[in-house]
């Protein structure tokens, strides 16, 4: 389980293919904090860490996972987002994200607001989004700002922009998003709801 407060961000050093498999390698800091087997979430995809070298480690993405996320387009020099899973324990400053992506949206525009940036984020998914809700963007614990049937808004503030990938995006560029949980648990109940079929009286 993870929070969507990014701990620092990494740089893409190395990308293995190896049958349907790909192994990334990733300089950060925390390279020399992390073990071998911990789950370390990727712009929000939680992998593994396989392999361990200084400041470099190693994790690799199944099929499914590349089909899923964006993580088929990672090049070499490439920066994304990491956070190491939560404490048990510790404050939960963000909100529950599980490291499992939902679907992949596309950056429709950044806009400069005097300080901050908004950026506007289109999908194509069920509605799961409700105004003031949470988000996680490429990793990122946000607030859902203006939602429509296919598209949001979400406010960066200078350290969030300059401490994470958001500083990197333009319009056109991809991003994996996670839905709330809650949000997801209460869609499937309402879906099972409108599907049942009441007797007649």
């Amino acid at each position: 389980m993870f929070t969507g407060i990014i701990e620092t961000p990494g740089t893409i050093v190395a990308v293995e293919r190896d049958r349907q498999n790909v192994h990334f390698t990733v300089a950060s800091p925390l390279g020399p904090e992390l073990k071998i087997d911990q789950s370390l979430a990727h712009d929000g995809v939680c992998l593994t860490v396989v392999a361990l070298d200084g400041d470099r480690h190693t994790v690799t993405a199944v099929q499914e996972t590349l089909d899923r996320t964006r993580l088929g387009e990672w090049q070499v020099g490439a920066t994304v987002n990491l956070e190491r899973a939560m404490q048990a324990g510790a404050r939960l400053d963000g909100h529950i994200v599980q490291g499992h992506v939902d679907t992949v949206g596309e950056c429709l525009a950044v806009e400069d607001s005097g300080g901050s940036w908004y950026y506007t984020f289109r999908y194509a998914t069920d509605d799961l989004l409700v105004d003031k809700g949470s988000i996680c963007v490429n990793g990122v614990s946000l607030t859902v700002v203006e939602p429509t049937a296919d598209t949001f808004r979400v406010a960066i503030i200078p350290y969030t922009y300059a401490h994470t990938n958001f500083k990197d995006l333009r319009a056109g560029d991809r991003v994996n998003l996670e839905f709330d949980i809650i949000g997801k648990y209460i869609a499937r109940q309402m879906s099972a709801y409108r599907h049942l079929q009441l007797p007649k009286s």
